[in-house]
């Protein structure tokens, strides 16, 4: 029973084995691949699996006594595979297609070819028998056998011209040698450092073998001649022959025989030493002399051991091959079963190149310029490339029957497609950008509908690879600090893989046997490699990779363009060794893909089994992950998209990138290794971010740049950010606070060289001084419902300074202290309400909070590295630097949690929803019928003049003729200059305001002026019982030469306007006339100033304010200095909220409207 049992058992577990693909030896010891039995190489010792062996599907030709099978596609393929070289003999010629030109050797190449002036049949036969020499794009040709040259492949070493006339006469120049090679004796040849004392003479004159080290010790199973170079069989030592050179075999003890009872493991034999023990072939002598030990000759992956897989047996070892090749004769390398073909991009066209038969076939593309990506997708048969002369990635088929577009409008110079997930990857943005995804088969489509799979740090990427088969995706840097990094397929577990010996890494490719990623490196002119984790570098420095662009690697060989030499050449992978020239055509060689289905083996999508609603891409060890497209975000279930419900968000700005995250993602998120769900808009031309503030309404945004001393505006369209000019462009000066007031679209900033705060128009014509005189203002707060405003002020106290906060009402008046105990507060924001003011205080890693009346301090403690806080809903978050950027929020039972953590240099972060920008105050309609600045308090508004103008009434101003005719002031209101001074690069004011210009896209170049122009839109009615205060653009435009023309056409005394296309002016209160020359009566001027502002009562004040302004004028003096006034509380200041607009409206008529008011 036991033995039925036995036998049941053994013959269920061989139906299984061989239900799985396996054979089992008969000796029922081993198993083997079913692909190996019968495949001409024995794999089990009993021989059983190449017994009875009968012609099967894919064995077309026995060779070599029966011990090889080959399949059909190995026979006439010009390699031979038999010893015996049946599977070359009676090779009838192939026959070609219809379009193809057989060459005298037997290779097929299109028929465009023929005659055409570059060889491309190996017997050159194409470029003979022509009926006249072909017409060359290039300036030379061979003088008798008129191909064309070009001036790279004169004295190149290889032979172009059939009379071999372009490789005589060179001249012989002496050769500076690479980083990583080793220079001849001759000096005109260099060779790979690996190449030095190799045991193989690559130098022409033999130098690189000469003064090698001798041969360290002979294997066990050799004796060793006191020459030390030279190792012999045992057999030859004693045997009365001087086989060594200095006949050291022979002679001495060599009459000394082994004992029958030698304690010798495997061998004894006599030499002239005496009886010595030694070991078989494959073994080693151990460390008693005596003993043998078998040598592992698969470990350390010695290069030419095996091409594949090695695998040590006792003494031995023994060659296989990844499934789909076979095993060469010489027991060692592998081939793969079908020809292997190269795709290659040759400037616009595109070559199909066989890498056997050199057959070559021309795709036909579209593209008018260079291709620079292209690859391809055996399951469908489809070649995709991208090309400079198309925003848009298009595709070809194989068979070259049908054509289209896959993406339009994209800006990619990379792709790589995924044919186990089935999408295609590019980079977005030459240069820069991010990583997206699309499904291979999408309609045609625009650049909307992908998904990013990464857009973060980024410099310049350059080139993408994909390993599906692990979920991996690599790609090269060359900005800043070149580097490759690699990171899931889905974007997860980001790092970089190589960072050493790297200069220009460029085309990437996978060895997915090897399990080992390639690169090209222009500037140090070579090929590396490493391992996927980046262990292991090697690089293969060679004189014939000059300008190496894209690299591919097939099974022993690495293949690679030189877009100088405009030439692909191929080599053996490991050694750089063989080199063969496959192309050489005028046009530059881009990119290179090998292809072949095996290399896109069929493969279970893990996809299949997770229902994504929207994209599912591969992830680390080969799982599926659910994605979603831009506006979209993945919901807990980690399977659907959905609009977001929660339109809170963050602004995260770096140097380079804003990144915009919304809270909703915060759900069931937290210790997160790299960003979550978000979208990351890359800053055009910006490398020194270091302040913003967004408009919601119009989606724009305002930016500091350090870089470029200027406040920049951008556009936020679909999901990037467009430029639209510079706000203000400061020289020699740097903005240091900054922010916008989301109703009028005013933005309050200060600077370095500015040290006040102030105000700029919308359009950036105008600019008012609210607060003079304090210290260095590092952030600014705003609340436009309420009017209030805060700031940080370093200000000077004695010798040292003291930072602390400060509010006031949004046109700068009642100025007071609200918290003066703080070290380095930063990120100042109001509460909803506008009741609390709260700020980040980096120097003790705190969050602070205090009511606007300096009662009821409060304080979170965050810990060490705080940068930069943000306040949303009462929701904290923050950000802390270490040895990375940490981001935290603090839940609902006011405790702080880890949210995500990233390597990226966050400079602040800003908290933005629906509501946070939701409301009105007086300002929001018509701009408060104020002609310039309309500013809030609380309770109302107050209307402001800008620079160098005065009010004329409650809301409207004019030009203030306070410098002399052809000059104008500086904000610092003490200093005079001529008009060209402003606006020309070079700082003449004492706080550099003549430099602060607007460029705003909109407006012509010839507008850029500073952002205080004296000759603002002044509505004032020529009517003097009219208070009409509107402007119709249509009637009076603003002329960009207006205060030159108001000087010399308006006498100073009015404003030039454009008017029905002509020129006229528009004089100020107590002038008339066609040029403003005519001085009213004072009878006349009273109705005009109290029909304006409807406050006869203080005609005596606007008389002596007139006066005085007068008398400025004519005097040339300097600005009176805000006097000093003690500062008050937040408590004193709520009594006068409810008349502040009445007060608002008193002051700006009887003060000076250039003092602050406080």
């Amino acid at each position: 029973m036991g033995l039925v049992l036995c036998l049941f058992y053994f013959l269920t577990v061989t139906k299984l084995l061989l239900y799985l693909g396996h054979f089992q030896c008969a000796h029922g010891r081993k198993c083997i691949d079913q692909r190996q039995v019968c495949d001409g190489v024995t794999q089990c010792q009993d021989r059983s699996d190449e017994m009875e062996c009968k012609f099967m599907d894919g064995c077309a030709h026995h060779c070599d006594n029966k011990t090889r099978c080959l399949p059909d596609s190995f026979l006439c393929d010009g390699e031979r595979d038999c010893l015996d070289g049946t599977d070359e003999a009676s090779c009838a010629d192939e026959s070609c297609s219809s379009g193809e030109l057989r060459c005298t050797s037997g290779q097929c190449v299109s028929v465009s070819m023929r005659c055409d002036g570059h060889p491309d049949c190996r017997d050159r036969s194409d470029e003979e028998g022509c009926a006249k020499p072909p017409k060359c794009t290039t300036k030379l040709r061979c003088p008798h056998s008129q191909e064309c040259l070009l001036e790279e492949w004169v004295c190149d070493g290889d032979q172009d011209c059939k009379d071999g006339s372009d490789e005589k006469n060179c001249k012989v120049v002496e050769l500076t040698c690479g980083e990583f090679q080793w220079a001849c004796t001759s000096k005109v040849q260099c060779v790979p450092e690996a190449w030095r004392c190799d045991g193989t003479k690559d130098c022409v004159d033999g130098s690189d073998e000469a003064g090698c080290a001798p041969v360290e010790t002979c294997p066990s199973h050799q004796f060793q001649c006191s020459s030390e170079w030279e190792c012999l069989d045992t057999t030859l030592v004693c045997d009365q022959v001087k086989n060594c050179a200095d006949g050291s075999d022979e002679g001495g003890e060599c009459q000394t025989r082994c004992p029958e009872e030698a304690q010798c493991a495997q061998n004894c034999y006599s030499t002239p030493q005496g009886v010595r023990c030694g070991c078989m072939s494959g073994y080693q002598l151990k460390e008693d002399y005596v003993s043998c030990a078998d040598i592992d000759e698969c470990a350390g992956g010695v290069p030419g051991v095996c091409s594949h897989l090695c695998v040590n047996t006792p003494g031995s070892f023994k060659c296989h091959c990844n499934p789909g090749y076979l095993l060469e004769s010489d027991g060692h390398r592998c081939k793969i079963t079908g020809e292997p073909h190269l795709l290659a991009s040759v400037q616009s066209e595109l070559f199909l190149l066989g890498l056997r038969s050199n057959s070559l076939d021309v795709l036909v593309s579209s593209a008018k310029k260079a291709i620079l990506s292209v690859d391809y997708d055996w399951k469908d048969q489809r070649v995709f490339w991208v090309s400079l002369d198309s925003e848009s990635i298009k595709w070809s088929s194989l068979d070259q029957k049908t054509k289209g577009t896959l993406v339009k409008g994209v800006k990619s110079d990379c792709i790589a497609v995924d044919w186990i997930g089935r999408h295609l990857y590019w980079i977005d943005g030459i240069g820069g950008g991010r990583i997206v995804a699309i499904g291979l088969n999408s309609v045609i489509t625009d650049s909307l509908d992908h998904t990013v799979i990464l857009d973060e740090d980024f410099e310049q990427p350059r080139s993408l690879a994909l390993l599906p088969q692990k979920g991996l995706l690599f790609w090269s840097e060359i900005g800043n600090e070149a580097k490759i990094e690699r990171a899931g397929m889905d974007g997860s577990e980001r790092r970089v893989v190589v960072r050493q010996n790297l200069h220009w890494p460029g085309g990437l490719a996978l060895d997915a046997l090897g399990e080992r990623i390639y690169w090209t490196d222009e500037k140090l002119r070579c090929i590396g490699s490493a391992t996927l984790d980046g262990g292991d570098v090697k690089l293969l420095q060679m004189m014939e990779t000059t300008n190496p662009f894209s690299v591919a690697v097939f099974n022993d060989m690495v293949y690679w363009s030189d877009t100088k030499r405009r030439i692909i050449q191929g080599a053996d992978k490991i050694t750089g060794k063989n080199r063969e020239v496959l192309l050489k055509r005028p046009g530059q060689p881009f990119v290179l893909k090998v292809v072949h289905p095996l290399l896109q083996m069929s493969t279970k999508n893990p996809c299949e089994e997770l229902h994504c609603s929207h994209l599912c891409v591969l992830a680390p060890g080969f799982k599926a992950v659910c994605k979603c497209p831009s506006g979209l975000l993945l919901m807990q279930d980690g399977l659907s998209c959905s609009k977001l419900v929660n339109s809170a968000f963050l602004l995260v700005l770096s140097p380079t990138t804003v990144t915009q995250i919304y809270l909703q993602t915060m759900q069931g998120a937290s210790d997160l290794k790299s960003w979550p769900e978000h979208l990351a808009l890359p800053l055009p031309n910006v490398n020194e971010a270091a302040m913003l503030d967004y408009s919601l309404q119009d989606q724009t945004l305002y930016l500091a740049n350090t870089g470029q001393s200027s406040v920049s505006v951008f556009k936020l369209k679909e999901t990037n950010l467009v430029s639209r000019g510079q706000f203000l462009q400061l020289k020699g000066d740097t903005v240091t606070a900054l922010a916008l007031d989301w109703i009028t679209l005013s933005v309050y900033w200060s600077s370095s060289m500015q040290p006040r705060l102030q105000v700029t128009s919308s359009s950036g014509e105008h600019t008012a001084v609210l607060i003079q005189d304090v210290g260095r203002l590092e952030s600014i707060a705003l609340h436009p419902l309420s009017g209030r405003l805060c700031f940080t002020n370093m200000a000077k106290l004695g010798e040292g300074t003291q930072t602390q906060v400060e509010c006031a009402h949004m046109d700068g008046a009642t100025h007071a202290l609200v918290w003066k105990d703080a070290v380095q507060p930063r990120s100042l924001t109001f509460s909803n309400m506008g009741d609390e003011i709260y700020w980040a205080d980096i120097g003790v890693g705190v969050i602070s909070s205090v009511r606007i009346d300096g009662s009821g301090y409060k304080e979170f403690k965050t810990g060490d590295g705080l940068t930069a806080f943000a306040l949303s809903n009462g929701l904290f978050i923050w950000v802390t630097k270490s040895e990375t950027t940490k981001v935290w929020y603090r839940d609902d039972q006011m405790t702080k949690k880890l949210w995500f953590e990233v390597n990226t240099d966050v400079v602040s972060l800003t908290a933005f929803s629906k509501s946070s920008q939701t409301g009105s105050n007086f300002c929001s309609a018509g701009n408060g019928d104020c002609s310039q600045f309309c500013l809030a308090v609380p309770g109302g508004r107050t209307c402001r003049c800008g620079h160098e103008h005065r009010p004329v009434n409650a809301t409207h101003c004019a030009p203030d003729p306070y410098c002399p005719p052809g000059t104008r002031p500086c904000l610092d209101k003490s200093t005079c200059l001529p008009l060209e001074k402003f606006c020309d690069g070079h700082p003449s004011c004492p706080d550099t305001s003549d430099e602060n210009c607007v460029n705003l896209k909109g407006t012509s170049e010839d507008s850029k002026a500073p952002t205080q122009p004296a000759n603002p839109s002044v509505p004032v009615s020529a009517d003097p019982g009219s208070t009409t205060t509107s402007l119709d653009d249509s009637v009076l435009v603003r002329r960009l030469d207006a205060q030159q023309c108001s000087e010399t056409h308006c006498n100073g005394n009015g404003e030039c306007v454009e008017r029905n296309g002509g020129t006229s002016c528009v004089c100020t209160p107590g002038y008339n006339g066609d040029s403003c020359s005519d001085e009213l009566s004072t009878a006349t001027q009273m109705p005009l100033i109290c029909g304006a502002v409807g406050l006869c009562a203080g005609i005596v004040v606007i008389s002596v304010l007139a006066a005085v302004l007068q008398k400025r004028k004519a005097a040339n003096t300097r600005y009176a200095v805000r006097p000093e006034v003690k500062q008050t509380r937040m408590t004193d200041l709520e009594k006068h909220e409810e008349t502040s607009s009445h007060v608002s409206a008193k002051t700006n008529l009887t003060e000076v409207p250039y003092a602050a008011i406080l």
